[in-house]
């Protein structure tokens, strides 16, 4: 039996197949939903279901899906699906959702993100705790009637509600290579490209689960040396990796260079405040410092949010917020209800490239101004005495604690947080100069080397 404890984490349930997630807990885990929405609100007759293309997709979302009619709640089956989608689909038809996905872990892993009517998320601290706790308990009540099962496809709909946030017709004669990975991108991207009027490359657009040509994580830089190598050899114009669900992507410029979130975020809210000078851009306080600058540069307004898609989403409703970007590569916009999205950040960009008339690698240049070390993990035997430490160790300089320890020095900043979702403390710095940047990082090595096991883990991706 798998353990509940392992495989709730603080944005979803996630877990290796079947050693810690298989359909005994699904089943649990769809019942415990079900009992969850009709606490909340006793009308709730719908969940929408969608899944990723692992082979255990199939098997584990119809245990689940049985726990949930047993309650009486009728399931409209999406099917195959990218996250992203199935959030426009429980925003479009204003039920509950729950896709099968483990995003851009390997293939042996499976999970379920799962959220409310109108892809309001639930994590930690937005009801993850009390389904897991309803898990644990046993409940032999039967609903009357079982529900019933209706398949449902909206990929025609998404598509049309992603282009809608761009005039297609500008993103003209770009030479596009998209690696999907052999993800859920396969399924979305040609869908929404074939009313672009540029040249795309489709690098593994098979959906397969064993992911047999690379892992479907564009954060770890090996990932994305076949795009590369084929943005280049193709002189191609922009590069798009997509993760595994395809709620995330990074960009890489004509010259063969990933352009990090931060930069991704920049352009987008840039883009967004053209149309929409006044508007609230939230930004994880992970992101470069030249976010928050565009921002405010071009009549936004910018709020710091903590780490992580729910504490974003539950702070775009409260500040009506027109888009979020994360470090991480994740977008939200408010049109595709709070939720976020690979694809239509990856078409904003395009456009913003068009409307420009200039190669990419020019037009980052502006907001490639500081000097970052990327995320480097660290696994850590002591998390709460080491933030301590360094904490005393800058008390001279500007600290808060909105997620993990964040210090801000007037030439530069950092922060250092625990992962939400790995046993890993995670440090992101940047500064006004390489010189810099490597002073305060090797104050900050020499304190944490104390406390950590293995060596770090850095992620390329700046």
């Amino acid at each position: 039996m798998a353990d509940i404890d392992e495989i709730f984490k603080s944005y979803d349930i996630r877990g290796l197949h079947p050693q810690e997630i298989d359909g005994d807990i699904c089943q649990r885990v769809g019942s415990a939903f079900a009992r969850f929405l009709l606490e909340e609100d006793p009308q709730t007759s719908q969940v929408v279901v969608g899944i990723d293309m692992r082979s255990s997709s199939i098997t584990l979302s119809e245990r689940f899906i049985s726990g949930v009619v047993e309650l009486g709640l009728d399931i409209l089956f999406l099917g195959l699906s990218s996250t992203d989608m199935l959030y426009y689909a429980s925003g479009v038809l204003g039920v509950p959702g729950a896709i099968f996905t483990a995003s851009h872990n390997p293939a042996e892993y499976n999970g379920i993100k799962l959220c409310r009517a109108f892809a309001v998320p639930v994590g930690e601290g937005s009801g993850l705790e009390r389904i897991k706790l309803l898990c644990s308990e046993q409940d032999e009540s039967q609903a009357k009637n079982v529900g019933s099962i209706r398949n449902i496809n909206l990929l025609d709909d998404f598509t049309h509600h992603v282009l809608s946030f761009v005039d297609p017709n500008l993103i003209v004669n770009q030479r596009i290579v998209a690696d999907t990975a052999n993800g859920m991108g396969g399924l979305v991207v040609p869908a929404v490209f074939e009313h672009v009027p540029s040249q795309i490359e489709i690098l593994y657009e098979e959906l397969d689960g064993s992911f047999p040509n690379h892992p479907a994580d564009p954060l770890n830089h090996e990932n994305l040396d076949d795009l590369i190598d084929k943005v280049l050899d193709s002189r191609a114009d922009v590069g798009l990796a997509f993760d595994g669900d395809a709620d995330r992507v990074f960009l890489i410029d004509e010259m063969g260079i990933p352009l990090s979130g931060s930069v991704t975020t920049a352009i987008v809210a840039k883009s967004i405040l053209s149309h929409k000078p006044d508007a609230t851009v939230i930004h994880n306080l992970i992101c470069s410092q030249v976010v928050p600058e565009v921002i405010l540069e071009n009549g936004g307004k910018a709020v710091r949010s903590r780490v992580g898609h729910s504490h974003i989403k539950k702070l775009m409703a409260e500040t009506d917020a027109e888009f979020a970007g994360e470090h991480s590569g994740h977008y939200y916009f408010k049109r595709n209800f709070r939720a976020d999205s690979g694809i239509i950040a990856a078409l904003i960009v395009l456009e913003y490239m068009s409307r420009n008339n200039e190669p990419l690698s020019k037009l980052r240049e502006q907001y490639d101004t500081y000097s970052s070390t990327g995320e480097i993990n660290f696994k850590i035997n002591d998390q709460e005495n080491l933030l301590k430490t360094i904490e005393q160790e800058f008390t001279s300089e500007d600290c808060d604690f909105l997620d993990g320890l964040t210090v801000n020095s007037s030439n530069w900043w950092f922060n250092l947080r625990s992962s939400n979702t790995e046993p890993l403390v995670r440090l992101n710095l940047e500064a006004k100069s390489q010189i810099i940047r490597d002073e305060i990082l090797n104050v900050l090595q020499g304190i944490i080397s104390s406390f950590t096991l293995d060596d770090a883990i850095r992620d390329t991706t700046r």
